[in-house]
């Protein structure tokens, strides 16, 4: 890979990592905040509600946090770009959808379709459903 390509990597996943760094911080900030009281349960409810699905999002970004500094450690141990599997060049189009990624779309395509295949890592795995007939 060409090194303007991996600087403008590296300096996609800084931005990106300081970016989700500031969210965290001030997530922090506002749950450290005094609590409100509500009068109304329901005002209760949706704003429990509401920061349920921040610090859900907030999980999310974490495991992203650590994808984006596990990316700019291959950028500075020269790995960056290359799929862990098969040990191929990862495409330029396929780093700039998701720069985090560690494995080539053939691979991971792979991977994916043989995860389907066994159920993992889906809500629903596999089962089988008999028709029922009167």
């Amino acid at each position: 890979m060409k090194e303007k390509d991996i600087e403008y990597f590296r300096e996609l996943l800084t931005k990106s990592l300081e970016e989700l760094l500031y969210n965290a911080n001030n997530t922090v900030s506002d749950m450290s905040a005094p609590k409100e009281n509500f009068a109304d349960p329901t005002d209760r409810a949706s704003f429990e509600a509401s920061r349920d699905f921040m610090l859900l999002i907030r999980d999310r970004e974490s495991k992203l946090i650590k994808k984006i500094k596990n990316a700019l450690d291959r950028i500075e141990n020269n790995t960056f770009g290359v799929c862990e599997k098969c040990g191929e060049d990862i495409s330029f189009a396929r780093l700039k959808a998701r720069p985090v990624t560690t494995q080539c779309i053939d691979c991971k395509t792979k991977e994916e379709a043989a995860e389907r295949a066994l159920g993992v890592g889906s809500l629903y795995p596999r089962f089988s459903v008999k028709r029922m007939t009167l």
